[in-house]
């Protein structure tokens, strides 16, 4: 299949990070172009089963599942969170209901059935990106804000670390981890530019 795409701006960030090689190809350094590929290789031709994927990640959200301590991790999680599940309600008519600790909560078939309606299966680039969003942030609901314009690729990239950072912050960093975080921030970024929304 041809490495092709609608949106000049697009083609033009792909055919920068070819450029961007020297003698040998270098995949991980290629974000945009690996996700292409599987947009045109994969999600192109599996849409129904990628974009059933992205609900089922929203039947267990990462947003619905809250801290009972301590106090400042329970109220940064609710600044982070919270404007997620707002916009589930507002946009998307979706109620989604909180547990707090790690205890599997059920949500409702409307709360999913209303994720389903706004997951687009008609652009392989757009679901690819929303796709690689949902898996990397563990939240399809951060990944539709990002999507509908009401999380910027920052923001959604800081609420899906909150107890991440909260565990840093604590016990400080670790090398390898950091250099994996950011492996998966350009990866991030890589699917923001392909929605549009960078």
């Amino acid at each position: 299949a041809a490495l092709a795409f609608a949106r000049p701006e697009l083609a033009a960030a792909v055919a920068a990070e070819w450029s961007a090689q020297g003698e040998f190809i270098e995949a991980a350094t290629m974000p945009l172009t690996r996700l292409a590929n599987a947009a045109i290789d994969g999600v192109a031709r599996e849409s129904a089963a990628v974009a059933e994927d992205v609900v089922k990640y929203a039947g267990s959200d990462l947003v619905c599942y809250r801290a009972e301590e301590p106090a400042r991790l329970v109220a940064r999680q609710a600044l982070h969170w919270d404007p997620v599940l707002a916009f589930a309600r507002d946009d998307l008519g979706a109620r989604f209901v909180l547990a707090e600790g790690v205890m599997f909560v059920t949500q409702s078939d409307e709360a999913l059935e209303a994720v389903r309606r706004a997951t687009p299966r008609d652009d392989a680039f757009t679901l690819a990106a929303l796709h690689a969003m949902t898996t990397l942030t563990g939240s399809a609901l951060i990944a539709l804000a990002v999507l509908r314009g009401r999380l910027t690729p920052d923001d959604a990239w800081a609420a899906a670390h909150v107890d991440e950072d909260w565990n840093v912050e604590l016990w400080g960093g670790d090398h390898e981890a950091e250099q994996r975080r950011a492996k998966r921030l350009a990866e991030m970024r890589a699917a923001a530019r392909m929605m549009g929304v960078e």
